[in-house]
């Protein structure tokens, strides 16, 4: 694709300015005051599945310069990210400062699952966390093997609001209310499949599955008007790039090097 799209030259000029094998010393400040981030995983097949973590500073635990790790919290019981990493090791861990430094960090590596217990034994200074429903039942330790910059030129700048009264963020709850209820209403529709079901008369079939959605057409190829209309833009974003560079301070070893330098 970069050969196609003619990015092969801006694509190896971020492999060799920004693409690490371990965690610099600003990637580990970043990730220990981090609260969140996206993690994406896949089973044996490649099926792919993404969620979201949170925790207090600091859950993402940086062991050192090639490892993470983070608690796995109780949930829903279906353990899709576990699951794919007991077949499938690779992860792909995305983090998002979206309040102060308006910045993102890709981490890529093979993880292995480690029990409590094991992983207390092995670190002994990893801090228990007094609410129950942040108590790890086990860990994801993560080998580090590419880390990179998320640029900032599409990341919202959001702004924290007040903590609200103690108690109000239900970790750990099995309350169906506290945890969002039903709603995007798919219990609603398994319940009325369900009922649906035991009305029909024995023998009788299911109504047919919904027809399925015919593809889109192709997309024609780009008229010159539209390309000379990338070639444009890409030129803007060139130079606001080039204008970021240039009024970045520079570093104790020269000029810009990008943002986890």
């Amino acid at each position: 694709m970069q050969q196609r799209l003619g990015t092969t030259d801006r694509a190896d000029r971020f492999y060799d300015d920004q693409v690490l094998d371990h965690l610099n010393d600003r990637m580990r400040e970043f990730v220990g005051r981090q609260e969140m981030f996206f993690l994406a995983t896949a089973d044996r097949h490649g099926e792919c599945d993404s969620t979201f973590r949170a925790g207090p500073p600091g859950f993402l635990q940086v062991l050192d310069e090639r490892t993470l790790a983070y608690p796995e919290y109780r949930g829903n019981g279906v353990m899709a990210s576990i699951g794919n990493l007991s077949e499938n090791p690779h992860l792909g861990i995305l983090m998002i400062d979206f309040t102060r430094d308006r910045i993102g960090l890709h981490v890529n590596g093979r993880a292995r699952v480690v029990m409590d217990d094991e992983m207390r034994e092995r670190h002994p200074y990893l801090p228990v966390d007094p609410i129950p429903g942040r108590r790890a039942q086990l860990w994801v330790e993560v080998t580090v093997e590419e880390t990179y910059i998320h640029c900032a030129k599409h990341i919202p700048h959001l702004q924290k609001v007040p903590r609200q009264a103690a108690g109000s963020r239900a970790w750990g709850t099995d309350d169906a209310k506290r945890k969002g209820g039903d709603f995007f209403g798919a219990a609603a529709e398994a319940d009325s499949r369900r009922k649906a079901a035991a009305d029909r008369p024995a023998g009788t079939a299911a109504e047919p599955a919904a027809t399925p959605v015919t593809p889109a057409p192709a997309e024609p190829p780009a008229t010159p008007e539209v390309r000379q209309v990338r070639k444009e833009v890409e030129r803007e974003v060139e130079r606001v790039l080039a204008r970021a560079e240039r009024s970045a301070p520079a570093s104790e070893g020269g000029g810009f090097r990008g943002w986890f330098g």
